[in-house]
């Protein structure tokens, strides 16, 4: 098992909650009255448009939850690019089985290689760079780990799953709090020294604060400019690892990556990807 895949026992609830929703009280009413059960059939999960990959895993435990007994091939990888036109998976099967499964696999296959598709895209403009491209947590309710594992297969890295995984200080902490000092300090004093701790700053009076009190593992530099940018890297000089975040967009990528920022986090990847085409087709 790849860092990029988990196991299916894990991906089943979400999976199984699809299913049902789709399946409704009655199963597949349409398929049922028109497709004898002893009808076989080889179905193939095609591209309609470039892309890189994601969702495979998912999608074929989707089918073998309506049917264990189908025959299914993976032909491109999660985290693999594909053509317009290419054979991703094959089903092979109960025709009724594939049918009933069908839209379930397509939805999250094509959201997932949406979001696989545009982290490759922005991944691609740090090239030659130091910088990191990393996903939020603003992810679709119930699908984050399915969306952060396709942030994965695009090339990029993981922030935080949940609020329990890392202390990440943002600005209405620091406001509740009564400043950047009392914070840190209570950070201090209560942390264990297993939980990795991020604060947020938006001026650079805020930085040279955080490097003054220390506490902090990360500092995210948040809609800085990229000249502010460039000085809060030259600041923290390596105490720390830099976080560039706000406003993240593809055309400025590049530009945010050249500043020397060690990662680049954009909920542009998960609430913002296009759905790519894809399509189960059965041969005439």
């Amino acid at each position: 098992m790849s860092f990029s895949t988990v196991p299916d026992l894990v991906l089943e609830p979400m999976i199984r909650i699809a299913l049902m929703e789709d399946l409704g009280s009655y199963g597949d009413v349409t398929t049922r009255a028109v497709i004898p059960a002893s009808t076989t059939y080889d179905a193939c999960l095609n591209a309609r448009e470039d892309a890189v990959v994601s969702g495979m895993q998912v999608a074929a435990l989707a089918f073998r939850l309506i049917d264990p007994s189908l025959d299914i091939t993976t032909h491109i990888a999660d985290g693999q690019p594909c053509k317009k036109g290419d054979t991703l998976m094959t089903i092979k099967g109960s025709a009724a089985s594939i049918l009933s499964g069908e839209r379930v696999a397509l939805n999250f296959a094509g959201r997932l290689t949406g979001i696989a598709t545009k982290t490759a895209g922005f991944v691609a403009e740090t090239k030659g760079t130091k910088a990191r491209v990393t996903c939020t947590r603003k992810t679709t309710p119930g699908m984050r780990l399915v969306e952060k594992l396709a942030v994965l297969h695009g090339g990029g890295f993981n922030h935080r799953y949940s609020l329990s995984d890392a202390i990440l200080i943002k600005d209405n902490h620091i406001a509740a709090a009564g400043g950047v000092r009392q914070v840190l300090e209570a950070t201090k004093a209560h942390a264990s020294h297993m939980m990795a701790v991020e604060i947020e700053v938006d001026r650079l009076d805020q930085l040279a604060e955080v490097l003054e009190v220390g506490g902090a593992s990360v500092v995210l530099l948040d809609n800085m400019d990229n000249d502010m940018l460039r000085e809060a890297v030259a600041m923290v000089d390596g105490r720390l690892k830099t976080e560039a975040s706000g406003n993240v967009k593809l055309d400025r990528i590049a530009s945010i990556a050249a500043t020397g920022v060690d990662y680049i986090s954009s909920g542009a990847l998960t609430h913002s990807a296009r759905t790519v085409d894809l399509g189960l087709d059965f041969p005439v």
